[in-house]
């Protein structure tokens, strides 16, 4: 389904088909162009999900992590014994996130906070932090993708779940966000309440989607979902003045800041979204090598530098991880 674009300027293209068939009507004026969005952007309707799955208890809770062995040296027969004789670990991630996984325009390498985190998991388990091949992949497709067995792990802003706990294995939090709003610095809105019928963005398969779909404003509305392939997108389409507003992790919503200065982050936080590494629900000794190098990366201070130097904000790594089983 092709996107919304803008009540206004589809009632004006609606008008000039109208008035094309009438040859004794003068032709109309010239509309506003209508402006293209990115493909797959979806406008949501019908009635919202039903509220976050709470069957798992704290979410938050992963697998007691195995201390890291000898980079290269794996256990025989393990999932980390399988990447090492490959030669590389396989990362699914996206590119245009700013400041997690994004090309730097002068070098065209990624970068950002979970393309460092992906990079430090290769260097324990391969000692070589650039023998990672990142598979480029939008949210929908990060779970899917896992499942197929097409990465080892998924290192991309995904928020831990109950939900998404029944489909894969998720580690303990590397990073601690929370769900925000972002709107032209010259708008009137300053928090969900004001946007009941207006539309508003976020990527398609998350748990910002999920929760803007239960929103409701101060007039008892929802906000008209606008569902988009790819976190840029919504910037694209905020730029573009086709929504009011795009909701999704304050540390995506930073980074379309950066990149647009007319743009700012506004509201209370709408929910927590803690960040884990996900990897397929076999591979449990993946986890808790995962979790084990995590932990290494707080007791050394690796997780708050990566923080500091990507998002600014070191404050948001736990201190520890949160284990059973």
């Amino acid at each position: 389904m092709r996107a919304r674009v803008g009540p206004l300027v589809a009632a004006l293209v609606a008008l000039a088909a109208l008035l094309a068939g009438c040859s004794s009507t003068p032709p109309p004026a010239p509309a506003e162009p209508v402006r293209p969005v990115p493909a797959g952007t979806t406008v949501l309707a019908g009635p919202p999900p039903a509220g976050r799955d709470t069957s798992c208890g704290d979410p938050r809770v992963s697998l007691t992590p195995t201390p890291p062995p000898a980079p290269g040296v794996m256990p025989a027969g393990s999932t980390m014994a399988a990447i090492v004789a490959r030669g590389a670990l396989i990362v699914g991630i996206d590119q245009s996130t700013v400041p997690l996984s994004y090309r730097d325009g002068r070098t065209g390498e990624l970068t950002g906070l979970d393309v460092a985190v992906a990079r430090e998991m290769a260097r324990y388990l391969l000692g070589d932090p650039n023998r990672v091949r990142f598979r480029i992949e939008s949210s929908s497709q990060r779970i899917p993708n896992l499942l197929a067995g097409s990465v080892d792990m998924v290192v991309q802003a995904m928020t831990i779940t109950c939900e998404r706990k029944r489909q894969v294995g998720m580690s303990s939090v590397y990073y601690e966000a929370t769900q925000r709003l972002v709107v032209p610095g010259t708008s009137p809105v300053t928090g969900v309440a004001e946007l009941g019928g207006r539309p508003v963005c976020a990527p398609l398969g998350t748990t910002s989607m999920a929760t803007l779909q239960t929103a409701r404003g101060a007039d008892g509305r929802a906000p008209v979902a606008v569902g988009v392939p790819e976190n840029s997108d919504c910037l694209v389409l905020l730029q573009q003045g086709q929504v009011d507003a795009a909701t999704t992790d304050d540390t995506i919503l930073t980074g379309f800041a950066l990149e647009d200065p007319r743009l700012v982050v506004r509201g209370a936080p709408l929910g927590s979204e803690p960040y884990g590494i996900a990897v397929a629900p076999q591979h449990t000794d993946l986890l808790r090598f995962v979790n084990g190098v995590l932990d290494r990366l707080r007791a050394d201070g690796t997780l708050a530098r990566i923080a500091t130097s990507t998002v600014g904000n070191a404050a948001a790594v736990p201190a520890a991880g949160s284990y059973a089983g």
